[in-house]
């Protein structure tokens, strides 16, 4: 949510600082119109005297029969132009000599764009207030593993300085894009207003999503050598190292899945293994 200046003026108080809670009512600034907006009010308020003492004038000489019907007409007309010109300006808050701009809504000041004694022009973006009650966790997930996602696909959300915070959410929504910057697909994750009191605005944090339980073979992260999708191990196999092509999968701590012509007992290779080649003999380390 943003605060706007509709005209032009002098910022000449303001009640808030950056990251500061406020209610709905409060005072947020002050701003003094512009001279030269005040006058373009006054001005069309004048128009609006002198239209309106036009038509009378013509209204009474129509009853004499010194104007038209037409020239009437043209007054009513010329009146209710400067009206509506008028009109406009009043909304922009022009008839006020200085405004005091209140919080639409509870919330965070997350952005401050003014400083007291500033001069804005109109338009102007003073701050935003975001609504505390509708806090989003913002996560990055690999692009890969999007096709295991969907709305609605639980997540716990750990405060990375305060482990013991812990916050149950799901997922919201799964954006379609990768962030150039973090080259990460978003996920948001909404924060339940029972918990926002528990995470404050800004806060990084890590999000551990629940994905539905399947079987799978893992094997130690470091038996896997090579990069998608000539990744491989070694086998022992009678004494000798047996070079096995592999894919992988998930990736948990020091352990990752992996598919392939590999089943569960076998000895698999997870030290040395980047100085074999196929059909080299080794021994057990003991």
């Amino acid at each position: 949510m943003c605060s706007s200046d509709l005209h032009a003026g002098l910022i000449n108080r303001v009640w808030v600082r950056l990251g500061q809670r406020v209610k709905s009512g409060d005072k947020l600034l002050e701003v003094i119109t512009a001279p030269e907006a005040r006058m373009q009010y006054l001005q069309a308020q004048s128009t609006v005297d002198f239209a309106t003492r036009k038509l009378k004038r013509n209204q009474r000489l129509l009853e004499e029969q010194l104007a038209t019907k037409a020239q009437v007409d043209a007054a009513r007309k010329a009146l209710r132009d400067a009206k509506a010109s008028l009109d406009a300006l009043h909304k922009r808050g022009l008839n006020r000599a200085e405004e005091t701009l209140l919080a639409p809504m509870d919330g965070i000041i997350t952005r401050l764009n003014i400083a007291q004694g500033q001069r804005v022009q109109a338009n102007t973006t003073a701050m935003l207030i975001a609504a505390e009650k509708r806090l989003i966790a913002r996560l990055g997930v690999e692009p890969e593993d999007l096709s295991r996602l969907s709305p609605g696909t639980p997540v716990t959300l750990t405060s990375v300085f305060v482990p013991a915070i812990k916050v149950e959410s799901q997922i919201r929504e799964v954006h379609a894009m990768i962030n150039p910057s973090t080259h990460l697909v978003e996920v948001l994750a909404p924060i339940p207003e029972n918990q926002i009191d528990h995470l404050v605005l800004g806060s990084r944090i890590l999000g551990h999503i629940h994905l539905p339980p399947h079987q799978a073979l893992v094997v130690p992260r470091s038996a896997v050598l090579g990069d998608e999708p000539d990744t491989y191990l070694f086998v022992i196999d009678a004494g000798k190292a047996r070079k096995k092509t592999v894919q992988v999968g998930l990736e948990q701590g020091e352990e990752i899945e992996v598919i392939g012509p590999v089943k569960a007992g076998d000895a698999i290779v997870i030290q040395g293994n980047y100085e074999l080649s196929d059909g080299m003999a080794v021994r057990e380390a003991r």
